[in-house]
């Protein structure tokens, strides 16, 4: 993998993403976008585990929602999430076999269509034209992270988000942490000054191995790796960008979403070597640096048999803050110590739906579905796609083993995900060794 410096300074035609601003959690259009009809409709495209929870979540939000259409690459993938709906949901699952859509491109016939929303959730090197199509479509999105697994992609997604806001159109991001109310809560505190300057951070997630699917003898190469999406960085991004990159976010959101300036990191495959984990690492650790020398540590893996952690640590000249996300505890310590502490007693759904109890994937939905009934869509473009580039520039610093500017990640011009994908594509990329060009 030649991410050499001389190809991340093409930057011609490019804009920056550091003049991008940060929102917050208001709702960010005044922009009236008019209903078809009272009832609005969701489809989904990518019907795996986390797109079957998220179409359930959807229709869980509004009382008068309703699944209308689906696509996936696969048919058997589709019935599955087709039935787990229907059995707890039957009435809101209104999907006809016309519109269950299978294959490549069965994302741009669900767009066809009269869905008032999508929800995105196939693999993520498909996220760039997929947010594409439905931006241009005039459909409201929910967008499950990451969002591009390299540079090219990630601008493709910058240009779709910014066009998404111009139409008045939501863009609600997968970065559940960000709609988990403790979390909010604690974050917020740390944005208002609690524990002071802040200093340094530490941010963790590591864990197990994941799930395999072994090989059919009628899968072709392609249908293989896509079904085992995980294991080939150019179809998810890597681990650090696939599912470290909640822990990334939450960092990035602790420091007010600025971007750091540079990245230096290592990585590697030591446990997870066999031909079938494809060509991704089992473990990265980066050190990130931010204006005035501040400095991030962040460290991720997926080996078996490790001790887990999952968790941000921010130290500031007044006090620190740590979220672990395995034990729930969010807590500052300093001049006047403060823990979250959810003693909510639930006197109707109103209040249910105001605590920390309810879901914080539930929450993503409740307030993408509440932002365009109020005509008021909701926007996470801006600090989405700066965690997105912070994880693709750790992954470039770990593939290499040199430090990587953001600015210079950003226009990079090294394609993971090829242009052209069909069933019987064959597409190699080597396992990247830092410190060693392919």
């Amino acid at each position: 993998m030649n991410y050499s410096r001389r190809d991340f300074l093409k930057t011609a035609g490019i804009t920056t993403i550091a003049g991008v601003a940060t929102t917050s959690f208001v709702l960010a259009s005044d922009r009236v976008w008019s209903l078809n009809t009272d009832t609005l409709k969701v489809g989904l495209i990518g019907c795996g585990g986390r797109g079957t929870a998220a179409a359930m979540e959807a229709l869980n939000a509004d009382p008068n929602v309703v699944l209308s259409a689906m696509a996936d690459a696969f048919s058997d993938r589709l019935e599955e999430s087709y039935n787990t709906l229907k059995s707890k949901m039957s009435d809101k699952v209104q999907v006809t076999d016309p519109h269950k859509f299978v294959g490549l491109d069965a994302y741009q016939r669900l767009l066809e269509t009269d869905v008032d929303v999508v929800l995105m959730a196939a693999p993520p090197a498909f996220r760039p034209s997929h947010l594409e199509a439905a931006v241009n479509a005039g459909k409201h999105i929910f967008c499950e992270k990451p969002f591009a697994v390299d540079a090219p992609g990630l601008r493709r997604v910058i240009a779709a988000s910014e066009n998404a806001k111009s139409k008045g159109l939501a863009l609600v991001s997968g970065f559940c942490w960000r709609y988990h109310l403790p979390k909010r809560e604690t974050f917020g505190r740390v944005l208002d000054g609690k524990i002071g300057k802040i200093l340094t951070a530490e941010a963790t997630y590591n864990t197990g191995e994941l799930w395999y699917k072994e090989r059919q003898s009628n899968w072709t190469d392609f249908e293989y790796q896509l079904r085992n999406w995980l294991y080939y960085n150019w179809l998810s991004g890597d681990h650090i960008t696939e599912q470290a990159i909640h822990s990334l976010d939450m960092m990035q959101w602790a420091m007010g979403d600025k971007l750091p300036l540079r990245v230096t990191g290592s990585g590697g495959r030591q446990k997870r070597t066999d031909k079938k984990f494809g060509n991704v690492f089992d473990h990265f650790s980066m050190i990130y640096e931010y204006e005035d020398g501040v400095k991030s540590y962040f460290f991720c893996r997926q080996q078996a048999d490790t001790a887990p952690a999952y968790a941000v640590e921010i130290v500031g000249d007044k006090g620190r803050c740590i979220v672990d996300c395995r034990t729930g505890s969010h807590q500052i310590i300093g001049r006047r110590d403060w823990k979250y502490d959810d003693q909510t007693k639930f006197t109707n759904e109103d209040s249910y739906k105001n605590s920390s109890s309810r879901s914080m994937y539930q929450q993503e939905h409740d307030e993408l579905f509440a932002s365009i009934r109020a005509n008021k869509p909701k926007y996470d473009g801006d600090w989405m796609v700066k965690s997105n580039l912070v994880a693709l520039a750790g992954r470039m610093a770990g593939y290499t083993g040199n430090t990587i500017d953001l600015q210079e990640a950003l226009a990079s011009d090294e394609v993971l995900f090829p242009e052209n994908v069909s069933w019987d594509l064959k597409y190699e990329l080597p396992v990247a060794v830092p410190g060693i060009k392919a």
